[in-house]
């Protein structure tokens, strides 16, 4: 499989990367260790999880077990060396440690639970799931607010939490580090305060993307591209949508649909048009549409890395085949021409 370079200067890592927040929840362990079988055996060397997993629903009492799950098949496998780990510390407001902010204090507690639960003693990169300020993402777009925000308190925790990472950098416990449903303005404050010397550079931001979601396309890829930031794309199936699985408004048994009947604000009559819109594309071109989803990340003009996962083995199978696909500029064309027709469904 292909090849990238996170950032500037992280490490290389496949130009897929196996998504694992279905795992201990919709994902048995031993079908989780299966589908981590599969990837490395297609070649993928990059496995992204979080200490809040997993999802759907996310509930205090299963917090970590994601990531449990994967240090037992490090563990039994032996194949430590062969995957690049990135996982997340919670921010305010989650199921992780009560809730509480992201600070330089409870970055190392986060961090030092992660690497017992997944049985390493370091990760190659730490991420920071969602800001202590909260976020527009997730749909809170519609009516974000950033009016109450406190400039001089978000920068001073942020000046404090570049401390802590250059010291578990130093220490060798992270390789690197990124955001996480981040915004524009916050990603240029991170990188100028560490390039002020506060500590290391972020080299990645992991938002969610896809043909259906395109927030970053604007000032957040100008920020990619100049700063060498790496888009790493959650959801670029757009949370099963863009399977064509629930065209006709049908939950298949086992699906993220079952627990979120819109999925989570996005299962709208807009969204579902332009599901239609980009099958057929997907049907006249004889591709696969997740397929094609999928390898339209890769296309785009900024430094991108899509995250793919799956409730089970053969739907990973199937979104394998991405790394590979090679979208004609006809296809892009009527990619393109599609969302002009259908902006931001949701």
């Amino acid at each position: 499989m292909r090849q990238v370079r996170i950032g500037a200067d992280g490490p290389e890592v496949s130009v897929l990367c196996l998504g694992t927040m279905t795992f201990g929840n919709q994902t048995p362990e031993a079908e989780a260790h299966r589908q981590i079988d599969m990837a490395a055996e297609r070649g993928v060397s990059f496995m992204d999880t979080a200490e809040m997993y997993p999802v759907n629903p996310v509930r205090a009492e299963t917090v970590g077990r994601t990531e449990e799950i994967i240090g037992n098949w490090l563990r039994k496998s032996g194949r430590r060396g062969d995957w690049t780990l990135a996982t997340k510390a919670g921010g305010q407001g989650g199921q992780a440690r009560g809730g509480e902010p992201i600070t330089g204090a409870s970055i190392r507690r986060a961090l030092d639970a992660s690497l017992r639960r997944l049985g390493t003693e370091h990760v190659e990169l730490y991420q920071f799931h969602w800001p202590n300020r909260g976020s527009y993402m997730f749909r809170q777009n519609w009516g974000f607010d950033p009016s109450r925000q406190d400039r001089a308190a978000i920068l001073a925790n942020m000046a404090e939490c570049l401390e802590t990472l250059a010291a578990l950098k130093a220490e060798g416990k992270i390789g690197h580090w990124g955001l996480s449903n981040e915004s524009a303005w916050g990603m240029a404050q991170w990188i100028r305060l560490a390039d002020e010397g506060l500590g290391p550079r972020p080299i990645a931001l992991q938002n969610e993307y896809s043909l259906l979601c395109r927030l970053y396309d604007t000032d957040l890829a100008e920020l990619g591209h100049n700063e060498q930031v790496t888009l790493l794309a959650f959801s670029p199936a757009g949370a099963g949508m863009l399977t064509g699985k629930y065209v006709g408004d049908v939950t298949p048994e086992g699906s993220r649909r079952v627990n979120q009947p819109d999925l989570n604000g996005r299962m709208t009559a807009r969204s579902m048009a332009a599901v239609d819109a980009y099958l057929k594309i997907a049907r006249e071109a004889g591709l696969d549409l997740q397929q094609m989803a999928i390898a339209w990340t890769l296309t785009r003009p900024f430094p991108v890395l899509p995250i793919i996962g799956a409730t089970r083995d053969w739907h990973l199978e199937n979104a394998l085949k991405a790394a590979d696909l090679v979208l004609t500029e006809d296809v892009l064309k009527a990619i393109a021409a599609a969302h002009k027709a259908h902006p931001m469904p949701y």
